[in-house]
């Protein structure tokens, strides 16, 4: 006797699809922020859908998605590859987040709870242990999701998506502009914003954040490369 399987309502199935697209938004995202996928690294439609089982469409969606985040372009007739931004967007994503991290801080202590602190505590935690454990990938992901959760916790959500955002590009400009010896985050510096606004001490929270970006674009090499050898010149 052949089993009649009960057929999906319209609704569930609309759930089921959007579930699978965030699904494969996140895998994309968190290897561009753990650096597994390169910047300039190509994204084809094809093997993403292979790897994923999905259509091409459905992959063609998330990237439109990422590309909307900036952590992706897309070039006519080329396709889709992990975003390179240039030296002058990245001083441009450093002083955005100069403007924007002190906003969110005034935002956060105004609107603090423990169960906040609580939160902002237990990702420094995992950010320690990463560190313990030398897991450079994990490093660079939790660095950057601490931003973006501040401005979470802050309660405005388009503060939260521009955090999101330009923690992303930072992450990307981590990998493109990093000195070799640098060390973009030391360790203690979040622990150190965190218990200035578990204190409430907006100035002083401020003060370190503005001391804590200044210390990761002053590690970064945004100086143009030296480029092509003018080899007639040199041997004329």
């Amino acid at each position: 006797m052949a089993i009649v399987r009960p057929r999906k309502s319209p609704v569930h199935a609309r759930l089921e699809r959007e579930n699978l697209h965030d699904e494969i938004y996140e895998k994309i995202y968190t290897a561009i922020l753990e650096h597994r996928l390169h910047p300039g690294t190509k994204l084809v439609e094809e093997r993403l859908a292979d790897i994923f089982s999905v259509s091409r469409a459905r992959v063609r969606e998330v990237l439109v998605r990422l590309a909307h985040e900036q952590v992706v372009d897309i070039i006519p007739q080329r396709g889709a590859y992990v975003a390179k931004p240039t030296i002058d967007q990245a001083i441009d994503v450093f002083e955005a987040r100069r403007l924007i991290e002190p906003a969110v801080l005034r935002r956060l202590i105004e609107a603090l709870t423990p169960e906040r602190i609580t939160r902002l505590r237990q990702h420094t935690a995992l950010e320690q242990d990463a560190r313990r454990r030398e897991d450079k990938r994990a490093i660079v992901r939790l660095s950057g999701e601490f931003h973006t959760l501040l401005a979470e916790l802050a309660g405005n959500s388009a503060l939260a998506r521009q955090m999101r955002e330009l923690s992303s590009l930072t992450c990307l400009i981590i990998f493109l502009y990093d000195a070799p010896t640098a060390t973009s985050c030391r360790a203690d510096e979040h622990s150190e914003i965190v218990e200035a606004i578990a204190h409430r001490d907006l100035s002083k929270a401020q003060a370190l954040m503005l001391d804590h970006l200044q210390h990761i674009e002053g590690s970064l090499k945004l100086e143009p490369g030296i480029g092509e050898a003018d080899l007639e010149a040199i041997f004329r």
